[in-house]
């Protein structure tokens, strides 16, 4: 869980906490430490949850804001707050986890179910069903789970009708907060259930993760989470030195396909798996079904798959039998699987016709290199728009991205350069 340790943290608040140089240090229950020490593999805090921690879990329980590198252990963070506060006797959901995808859900409730494994605390997962799995709202029971962890649509659904109380909620997280509370984002139901907590359980505590916090959404942030702590690392800091990132110049849309079978399937396999990041659905299946015409087994992922589909795909990535997953920007943000040292952006993020979504493309680039580990980045450019959005790119995070060829000896050298 190494990080560079020349980060430079920036925190507001209260000083009153001393960093946890072990896990010994945050008092924590016997079962909790096994479950660090024996399940997760844990051997001391990286350095956002050596300053993290302390504030969540020291009386009085303040809010907190809190960004910090990709890969930098943010999620045990916050797994680690709801675990330490929940207590397994009472049969009532008692902490709340708001992710933006189901595929965040999941993962973070894989992470909760191995680091409490010796608590006998129970979580429920609350994410839309496919139809073959689909029981209506109405017929469920009401919640006994101390733990639930789902996405906003569903929750505030299970709210609304009676089937999740929120009047003993002692922890809120929202997991990708800027996105959560972002206007193109969440915010309307993030609010809403926030709102809900806060009105049947007054000193619930928020927490807000992310990699990233644009101006607008870190002053709204602040402005609707008082009297809390916030922790920000600086922008500049945020471009992970960790993986190195290329530019590679194609002259049309077949040419990026070229690149990606020759580059990434030819060279790339040897070094681990790979995420490849399109823009739209049809790029997405355009590109899955040009390389199974080739011979390559890969994986591809987008929001028009069924649930059934989606979760069956993403096992299959996890479990290692495929190496390559193509994905739109439904992955890009807090997706974890160690084994990925390689990320193509096939397509550059944007949010409008020529501005670089700056935001999405440090979440792509952070799929790669996962705590400290090494990793490389492919920019595909081919054309003066991508020309002018990379350029945007390098100028945001005032990093130089390097131009290589796309032969198979430039490839191989870009990665020997990255460390794989």
């Amino acid at each position: 869980l190494d990080e560079p340790e020349d980060s430079q943290i920036q925190v507001t608040g209260d000083t009153l906490y001393s960093s946890a140089s072990e896990f010994e240090d945050l008092k924590l229950s016997s079962e909790l430490l096994r479950g660090l020490y024996v399940e997760m593999r844990f051997k001391k805090p990286s350095k956002i949850q050596a300053v993290t921690l302390p504030m969540i879990l020291t009386p009085p329980y303040k809010n907190l804001i809190a960004q910090a590198h990709n890969g930098s252990g943010k999620t045990t963070c916050f797994v680690l707050g709801m675990l330490s506060r929940v207590d397994p006797r009472q049969k009532v959901p008692q902490a709340l986890c708001i992710c933006p995808t189901r595929e965040l859900a999941i993962q973070n409730q894989e992470v909760l179910l191995k680091m409490g494994k010796y608590t006998g605390i129970a979580s429920v997962c609350a994410i839309s069903m496919d139809s073959a799995n689909y029981v209506p709202v109405a017929k469920m029971g009401p919640v006994t789970q101390q733990v639930v962890i789902g996405t906003p649509g569903t929750l505030k659904k299970w709210i609304t009708m009676k089937k999740l109380s929120t009047r003993s909620i002692k922890i809120l997280v929202f997991d990708e907060a800027d996105h959560m509370l972002d206007e193109d984002g969440f915010k309307d139901d993030s609010l809403r259930i926030m709102k809900d907590i806060e009105r049947s359980s007054a000193h619930c505590q928020v927490l807000l993760f992310s990699a990233t916090f644009n101006d607008v959404v870190k002053d709204f942030v602040s402005r609707i989470v008082k009297d809390g702590n916030q922790l920000f690392v600086k922008k500049e800091e945020l471009s992970l030195d960790a993986v190195k990132q290329y530019k590679v110049r194609c002259p049309d849309e077949i040419a990026k396909v070229e690149v990606v079978k020759n580059g990434i399937f030819e060279i790339g396999e040897k070094w681990g798996q790979a995420i490849v990041f399109v823009r739209t659905r049809a790029s997405a299946n355009m590109l899955h079904g040009s390389l199974r015409d080739y011979g390559y087994d890969c994986t591809c992922i987008h929001g028009a798959f069924g649930q059934d589909e989606r979760d069956k795909m993403v096992k299959q990535f996890k479990d290692g039998l495929t190496k390559v997953l193509i994905s739109t920007d439904l992955l890009a943000r807090g997706f974890d699987q160690s084994q990925v040292n390689l990320v193509v952006n096939f397509d550059l993020p944007i949010k409008h016709e020529s501005e670089p979504d700056y935001e999405v493309y440090l979440h792509r680039v952070g799929r790669a290199g996962r705590f400290g580990r090494k990793g490389a980045v492919f920019n595909l450019l081919c054309n003066d728009r991508d020309n002018f959005i990379m350029k945007k790119i390098e100028q945001n995070f005032n990093h130089n991205v390097a131009e290589i060829k796309s032969s198979e000896d430039d490839f191989t050298s870009a990665m020997k350069e990255a460390g794989l």
